[in-house]
C-alpha cells in the first residue's frame, strides 16, 4: 500500500466523490459541448463557480426557489438564472435537489393545503364567491381548475418564497460564523 493509496478517504462520501468526478462536466468538456458553446463564455466565468459570501447564499436561495416552484428542468433553471444574479452556479444546482421524487408528493401536499387556507377556499365570500360550489360540478377537472389548481400554486409560491427566504438567511449565518471561527483560530 502506498502513501497516496492511504491518504485517500475511504467509505460511502469515496464513492461519491469517485461517482461525481467521473459524472460532472469538466471546463473543457462544457467548452468542446455544441449546444453550450454559444454561452460557454457566460457560463465558464470564474466568478460564478468560486465560493464566497455573497454568491453561496444568492445560489442557495435560487436554487430552493427553482427546485420549488419548477419541477421540471429545474436545475437548467438554475443555472440559467444564476448567470445574471450572480449566484454560485453549482450551489444553485445542486440545491434544487430540494425537490426530489421523495419530497415531491409532500411538498405538492403541503402546497395544496397551505395554498386552501390562504385563499380560504372553504368559506363563502360575500358578494362574488371566488370558487363555485364544488360539489354542484364534481368533476375532476373542475376541481383541479377552480380549486386545486390555484391552491397549490399559491401554496408552492409561498413554500418557495419562505424557504428561499430562511435558506439565504441560514446559509449566511453559517458562512459567517465558518469565517468568525477561522479569525478565532488565526489569533490563537
Amino acid at each position: 500500500m502506498t502513501a497516496a493509496d492511504s491518504a485517500k478517504p475511504t467509505g460511502p462520501f469515496a464513492r461519491a466523490s469517485d461517482w461525481a468526478r467521473g459524472h460532472v462536466p469538466t471546463r473543457e468538456t462544457i467548452e468542446a459541448n455544441r449546444f453550450l458553446r454559444p454561452v460557454a463564455h457566460r457560463i465558464l466565468v470564474p466568478a460564478l463557480w468560486r465560493f464566497h459570501r455573497r454568491s453561496v447564499p444568492r445560489g442557495v436561495a435560487l436554487g430552493i426557489l427553482a427546485g420549488i416552484l419548477f419541477p421540471f428542468a429545474h436545475m437548467a433553471l438554475a443555472a440559467v438564472l444564476a448567470l445574471p444574479l450572480r449566484a454560485n452556479v453549482p450551489t444553485a444546482v445542486g440545491t434544487t435537489l430540494i425537490n426530489n421524487p421523495v419530497t415531491f408528493v409532500p411538498i405538492l401536499a403541503t402546497a395544496y393545503r397551505l395554498g386552501h387556507w390562504v385563499l380560504r377556499l372553504d368559506h363563502q365570500v360575500p358578494g362574488h364567491p371566488l370558487v363555485t360550489n364544488v360539489k354542484a360540478n364534481s368533476g375532476w377537472l373542475h376541481w383541479v381548475v377552480a380549486q386545486g389548481g390555484p391552491a397549490t400554486i399559491v401554496g408552492l409560491v409561498l413554500i418557495a418564497v419562505t424557504l428561499s427566504i430562511i435558506g439565504y438567511g441560514v446559509t449566511s449565518l453559517i458562512w459567517r460564523l465558518r469565517i468568525a471561527r477561522k479569525w478565532r483560530n488565526r489569533r490563537s
